[in-house]
């Protein structure tokens, strides 16, 4: 127990500490290029709803919403809503081949976001993927999991309530988010 303690101590002071992008506060400022090169920061979504959804197409837990294509439906119904909706790839998964092999694999047709320095995601708290926030003009909405039922099997979406769906939803209908954060679950980011 000591030595987690003295290693998250370590970990705070060399400024690898996790912060923590809450529900009503304003979302943490970031910029950075996309895999296609293209420049991109928060104040590109000042005006909009957005999702930054962390991903490491090897992970069995992404695997599980992509395999079927349920998160491309997802990204495909929400950005014909006008939401934005990015993928963030932090550390060591900030591999540009290795995204370009998933994102064309999975048929991925939003902008993936590189973060290979870590402090995105820090800035974010982001822990596992996929690791979702909903923001809403700048400020999060949502922040957590993607859905309710923690599996790596495709066939247990079907069972899952989807807290970033309910998120967007609201949102979109200028309602309170009902759940503003659940555990997020998956792979841990590897920073």
């Amino acid at each position: 127990m000591k030595a987690i303690t003295i290693l998250a101590c370590l970990a705070a002071t060399a400024g690898l500490a996790l912060a923590d992008a809450e529900p009503g506060k304003a979302a943490p400022d970031f910029s950075g290029k996309t895999l296609d090169g293209k420049e991109m920061s928060l104040a590109d979504l000042k005006d909009k709803t957005a999702v930054l959804e962390w991903v490491n197409f090897g992970c069995p837990y992404v695997k599980k919403h992509y395999s079927q294509g349920h998160m491309q439906k997802l990204q495909e119904s929400y950005t014909a809503k006008g939401v934005t909706w990015i993928l963030v790839a932090s550390g060591n998964t900030a591999d540009a081949e290795s995204l370009k092999k998933g994102a064309a694999d999975n048929q991925v047709e939003v902008p993936i976001l590189l973060d290979p320095s870590g402090d995105m995601g820090r800035a974010y708290g982001a822990k596992t993927t996929p690791h979702m926030f909903v923001l809403d003009e700048g400020t999060v909405a949502y922040a957590g999991g993607i859905d309710s039922v923690r599996s790596t099997k495709s066939e247990d979406i079907e069972k899952a309530e989807n807290y970033v769906a309910a998120a967007l939803d609201a949102v979109l209908a200028d309602k309170e988010v009902a759940t503003a954060t659940a555990p997020a679950y998956g792979c841990s980011v590897k920073y």
